[in-house]
C-alpha cells in the first residue's frame, strides 16, 4: 500500500478526499472537545479549573510526539527506498509538530505555577520535550541551508532517526528518574485512570489534535507537488514569449 501511494499522482487522488474528511473531522472534533473541556466538564477535585489546561497540553505533547515518530519512519523509507514523498511526508509534518511541542511547553509551565511553585523545572520529561523543539528546529534549518536537495534528504533523514531516541526517553522519563510529572494514568492498565468526565474531553482533544495534524500534512504535501510541478513546468506566459522569441 505505502508503494503504491509513492506515486505523487496516486497520491493526489487520495488526498482529494482524505484531506477535506481530515479538516472536518478535526473542526467537528475539536469543537466538541473545546465545549466538553471549557464548559460542560467540572473543575478537578485536587487542581480546580487548573486541570482545563490538561485538554490543551496532553493532546499536545502526544501530538508532538507522534509527529516525529512519523518523520523518522517517513525518513526511513526515503533514506532506505528512496520514495518520491518520503521527504515530503516528513517537512510536512515537521512545521505542526514543533508547533505542537511548543504549545505542550508553553501549556506545560502554565500548569507548572500553580502546581508546582514554578514555570520551569529541569526534570527528566520537560526538558527532553524541549530537546525534542531543538531536534524539530535543526531537522527544519538543515532543508533551509543545505542548497543541494539529495544531501539535505539524507542530512535530514539521519537527523531525525537519530533523534528518535528521546521519543521512548520523554515517554518513560517519569519511570526512571524522580520528576515532578505524574505517571501515566490513561494508557496504563493498573494506572488509576480518569474520571469519564475528565477523559471523555481528553479524547475528545488527542482525536481533534490527530486530525489536525493529519489534514495539516496532507495540505502540506499537496503544496510541495504542486510547487515541484510547478518548476520543471514554465508558465504558460513565460512559454509563449520563448515560443515567440
Amino acid at each position: 500500500m505505502f508503494s503504491r501511494f509513492a506515486n505523487p499522482q496516486r497520491f493526489v487522488g487520495l488526498a482529494r478526499w482524505l484531506g477535506p474528511l481530515l479538516g472536518w473531522g478535526a473542526l467537528v472534533t475539536l469543537t466538541l472537545g473545546l465545549w466538553q473541556s471549557l464548559i460542560a466538564s467540572p473543575p478537578e477535585a485536587e487542581h480546580g479549573e487548573t486541570v482545563r489546561i490538561m485538554y490543551v497540553h496532553v493532546p499536545a505533547a502526544w501530538s508532538a510526539m507522534a509527529a516525529y515518530s512519523a518523520i523518522a519512519i517517513a525518513s526511513l523509507v526515503s533514506f532506505v527506498w528512496r520514495h518520491p514523498l518520503a521527504d515530503m511526508a516528513a517537512r510536512s509534518l515537521a512545521l505542526p509538530g514543533a508547533a505542537f511541542t511548543a504549545l505542550a511547553l508553553i501549556t506545560g509551565s502554565l500548569w507548572g505555577k500553580p502546581d508546582w511553585g514554578t514555570y520551569w523545572q529541569w526534570d527528566g520529561r520537560m526538558t527532553s520535550v524541549l530537546v525534542l523543539f531543538f531536534i524539530y528546529v535543526g531537522y527544519m534549518a538543515i532543508w533551509q541551508v543545505v542548497e543541494d536537495r539529495k544531501r539535505a534528504s539524507r542530512l535530514a533523514a539521519i537527523t531525525a532517526m537519530i533523534g528518535w531516541v528521546n521519543i521512548p526517553i520523554i515517554k518513560f522519563s517519569v519511570e526512571w528518574w524522580n520528576t515532578l510529572h505524574q505517571s501515566a494514568t490513561v494508557s496504563m492498565p493498573e494506572s488509576p485512570g480518569l474520571a469519564m468526565e475528565l477523559l471523555v474531553p481528553l479524547m475528545l482533544m488527542a482525536t481533534g489534535y490527530t486530525l489536525l495534524l493529519g489534514w495539516l500534512t496532507v495540505r502540506g504535501m499537496l503544496a510541495e507537488i504542486a510547487t515541484a510541478r510547478a518548476a520543471r513546468c514554465p508558465a504558460p506566459a513565460a512559454t509563449a514569449r520563448m515560443e515567440a522569441l
